[in-house]
């Protein structure tokens, strides 16, 4: 699958498809959700969401290593050399790492402007001195490099239908309601990490603070406060989801399925903490394999339906406005 993937997409050196293969495993490994989602895409478009997410998934496993034997200065330094090692991929191509190469070279094929992954490793930094968030006002600002930004990323490989401008908000909300998602999902691992990521005034409000987060992760006992803090906190981020579902209909076509299948699912996994009572201080919740496979049965049925449509539209040399716009590469004639 992999080969075909990188043929389709018109990789052709050897070494570069090799460094696409390595982003692939770091999402089939740590991405469950978002790597089946992608799966739903036509196969020349997955090679750069698999990069995209090596990227993320390389940066953010600095910042998040639990190992007592990294102390915050070493995790700060291997941040700051993979900052300097992104910059001189993005402008120059060459890399001793393998992610930032496939990086690079999907960024300059679908012309995606560097700051979203300036912005990316700037809210990265921030994790690791910042342990709790005031207010949701303050949240958002970190998770528009967080999330926001791998939202907007996604747009020119997706293509739309419509001028990326105006798709980009919606792109960017549903971008922060799966970073939402999973906070809600991982407050008990957020914990031992010495992070609270929900605002503190949205605990507050229900008369919860750290301590009692603390004391309920330590001896495995429920609070009514923290279940009903966390039932505002999955209303609150079923608000940004809305915020983000009418640009589905923007992107194209061929896209949409695999959009609404990574929608389906991560909001399916509030669903689940919620019928469950939100037992996510002590454990992390997940869809049901029944029901993830059902949501994936119909995001492939649409995909056969998109592309059946899109053959039958299609005329030569005709696209849909905003889609596969990126220049051709060199050595390629334009599609």
């Amino acid at each position: 699958m992999t080969e075909r993937e990188l043929t389709a997409a018109g990789i052709t050196d050897p070494s570069l498809r090799r460094d696409y293969a390595v982003s692939r495993r770091l999402n089939a490994r740590h991405g469950r959700t978002y790597f089946l989602a992608t799966r739903l895409l036509p196969p020349e478009r997955r090679p750069a969401v698999h990069a995209l997410y090596g990227f993320a998934r390389w940066a953010d496993d600095i910042v998040d290593d639990l190992s007592a034997d990294v102390p915050p200065s070493q995790r700060a330094a291997a941040l700051a050399a993979w900052e300097r090692e992104l910059a001189d991929g993005l402008r120059t191509g060459a890399s001793r790492e393998p992610v930032v190469r496939a990086l690079s070279d999907t960024a300059r094929r679908y012309g995606i402007p560097h700051r979203h992954f300036t912005d990316f490793l700037a809210s990265m930094r921030q994790d690791l001195d910042t342990t709790d968030y005031a207010d949701y006002a303050a949240l958002r600002a970190y998770m528009h490099g967080s999330a926001a930004v791998i939202g907007l990323q996604m747009v020119p490989v997706l293509g739309t239908v419509t001028a990326e401008e105006e798709a980009a908000p919606h792109a960017a909300a549903l971008g922060v309601a799966f970073q939402l998602t999973n906070f809600v999902r991982d407050v008990g691992e957020d914990l031992d990490r010495g992070r609270v990521y929900l605002p503190a005034d949205l605990l507050a409000a229900r008369g919860v603070e750290r301590d009692l987060l603390l004391w309920s992760r330590r001896t495995g006992r429920g609070d009514p406060r923290i279940t009903a803090a966390l039932e505002d906190a999955a209303a609150l981020t079923r608000g940004v989801y809305r915020e983000a579902e009418p640009g589905i209909a923007l992107l194209d076509p061929v896209s949409r399925p695999c959009i609404r299948t990574a929608f389906a699912l991560y909001r399916g996994i509030l669903d689940t903490a919620a019928t469950a009572g939100f037992p996510v201080v002590h454990r992390r919740v997940t869809v049901p394999r029944r029901r993830r496979a059902a949501v994936a049965a119909r995001g492939a049925a649409a995909v056969g339906a998109a592309r059946f449509r899109a053959r039958g539209s299609a005329s030569p040399g005709r696209r849909l406005p905003g889609t596969d716009r990126r220049a051709a590469l060199p050595g390629e004639a334009p599609r």
